[in-house]
């Protein structure tokens, strides 16, 4: 019997073929890794079974007529949906939960980040000028993750160290540990009014597309923030632009934008209470280890001729 043929188009190809080997699967799959500035031949692409890439270009697909397994390299997985060459027929797997300890660590820091006046005392160091300032306490606040999924729930798991009351909405709704309470998505609004941080952890789909616009930022507590670490297409930007300077909400941490890189005249660079991150969120330095993992636990069940454990619903777009 003839082994799958699997290629890896990714930055370190060679972290998926060890982490292929440690799990005992390496001669049971035809391992092929390339660069993503490497092209693949042409009559290995026609082979080809399972792929795993961020985001191929044009017309590679089209050129895999025997592709039976997608392993994408991030949560987010709406760039496949939108590609015209993906066939029904072939099963699309996000790397779901390879982003759960580095996001919820950025998200923290961007939560110490807007109560702790650590960056204006490296600004008064500069100066030369001692500036007594006084840091506001996490302990007590109230944080509303809108997409309570695998980042959502670690997170409250280290907020509750910290004494952070979590909320939040999820498409079915279940109690979740260290999550006070867990709200249905039409509850929505209940968890703006409550929350002193809101966080959006939402999927980019069609009804979350322009999600927080100009009624749902009225929603929110004029003390609040507004952290986006999902996609930027959930933001009416205009509509924050106004939240922000008329104090509808006291601003907004975003590291995720409608285009990237954010260009040098769009108005958030210079809107006074925005801060600007530069999609730092789920980047680190093993961040193809972790999606690695997330493919071998599928490529096991996928040589057992089992379910995928990350398949995207393309009905619900995640």
């Amino acid at each position: 019997m003839s082994k799958p043929v699997c290629v890896v188009w990714m930055n370190e190809p060679t972290v998926y073929e060890r982490a292929l080997a440690s799990a005992g699967l390496a001669d049971r799959m035809e391992f092929h890794g390339f660069r993503p500035d490497q092209t693949i031949p042409p009559e290995l692409a026609a082979r080809c079974e399972v792929l795993v890439s961020w985001r191929p270009a044009p017309g590679t697909l089209a050129g895999m007529p025997r592709l039976r397994w997608i392993q994408g390299s991030t949560a987010g997985m709406d760039h496949w949906l939108r590609n015209p060459d993906v066939r029904e027929s072939t099963v699309l797997a996000c790397a779901r939960g390879s982003h759960r300890v580095q996001m919820p660590e950025n998200i923290l820091g961007a939560l110490f980040f807007l109560t702790k006046p650590l960056m204006q005392c490296a600004l008064s160091q500069r100066e030369s000028r001692w500036v007594k300032r006084v840091s506001e306490p996490l302990a007590g606040k109230t944080l509303g993750i809108l997409g309570l999924g695998a980042i959502g729930h670690e997170l409250a798991r280290k907020a509750a160290a910290l004494e952070i009351k979590v909320i939040g909405t999820k498409r079915r709704p279940a109690p979740l540990a260290h999550v006070a309470k867990v709200y249905p998505p039409e509850a929505t609004d209940e968890v703006l009014g409550a929350s002193d941080f809101v966080l959006l952890l939402l999927p980019s789909t069609a009804d979350t597309e322009n999600f927080m616009d100009a009624r749902r930022f009225r929603a929110m507590k004029k003390s609040a923030w507004l952290l986006n670490f999902a996609r930027g297409a959930l933001i009416v930007d205009d509509d924050l632009i106004e939240a922000v300077r008329s104090k509808t909400i006291a601003g907004a941490v975003l590291d995720v934008h409608r285009k990237e890189p954010l260009p040098a005249e769009h108005p958030f660079w210079q809107t006074e209470g925005i801060v600007v991150l530069p999609h730092i969120g789920g980047g680190h330095p093993a961040r193809d280890a972790g999606v690695a993992e997330v493919f071998v636990a599928n490529a096991r069940r996928f040589l057992a001729g089992e379910p995928l454990e990350t398949v995207v619903d393309r009905k619900l777009g995640y």
